[in-house]
């Protein structure tokens, strides 16, 4: 039911399959854990299908390491007329000492479409319940105003200018 669930939380553990060489695991595969649980959350809100727009200010803070305990938690902080505004966080807790420390964290945007090839369309409108989330959404917000800036800065791709 849309509008209803505005936070999503996946647990897993790392496995040796999601790690480099270093043993650690890969911020791809956190960036993949991310961009899932992120979808996951939009979808439950809107009812909708959803398309990532951007993650801002990924955040790779701590290492993962194989068998901890992972947990990616995608909340809603902002909601647009199609958009919808996620902070993520990633955390790893070692699953024999009981620390948990966070790993990764970032913003993440999403559009909700009619259908997987169609046109935007409204999300229910988000609101704050205490000042933790208020401050969430002035982060969200902020976050916007600076994108839309760089938009009007870059008028042309990276792999184009000279």
């Amino acid at each position: 039911m849309p509008g209803k669930q505005h936070e999503v939380k996946f647990r897993f553990l790392a496995q040796p399959t999601d790690v480099n060489f270093g043993g650690k695991v890969h911020g791809g595969m956190a960036m993949k854990w991310i961009d899932q649980a992120g979808y996951a959350c939009a979808v439950s809100w809107s009812g909708a299908y959803c398309v990532t727009v951007s993650v801002s200010g990924i955040q790779f803070v701590a290492p993962i390491l194989i068998g901890d305990l992972v947990t990616v938690r995608a909340r809603l902080i902002h909601t647009g007329t199609s958009s919808m505004h996620l902070a993520v966080d990633v955390l790893a807790r070692d699953m024999r000492s009981g620390e948990q420390r966070l790993a990764t964290s970032c913003v993440m945007v999403f559009v909700a479409l009619d259908s997987p090839d169609g046109k935007p369309t409204p999300v229910p409108r988000w609101e704050p319940h205490d000042d933790n989330e208020r401050q969430l959404q002035a982060q969200a917000k902020r976050l916007l105003e600076l994108s839309r800036g760089m938009e009007q800065l870059v008028d042309v791709p990276f792999t184009q200018k000279g």
